[in-house]
């Protein structure tokens, strides 16, 4: 099995509990997959963290926005 060395995707959202992860999950699975994607709801910027190495972040956004939640670029 190959392995990639890619970074993992890091975005600041306002997914803030259980619910919101929830509402989020269908829609960040098929973009990403399960188990590819995490979200630190104790954060301040409530980070999500994608593992995946064949989306990018635009992608990873877009899937956030269609949930209906924000999503941008840490600096």
């Amino acid at each position: 099995m190959e392995t990639t060395t890619q970074s993992p995707i890091r975005l600041k959202t306002n997914i803030k509990c259980g619910g919101c992860i929830a509402t989020v999950t269908p829609f960040l699975n098929e973009a990403v997959g399960p188990d590819n994607w995490r979200v630190d709801t104790a954060s301040p910027d409530k980070v999500l963290t994608v593992e995946a190495t064949d989306v990018s972040p635009e992608q990873v956004q877009q899937a956030v926005q269609r949930a209906g939640y924000k999503a941008e670029r840490l600096s």
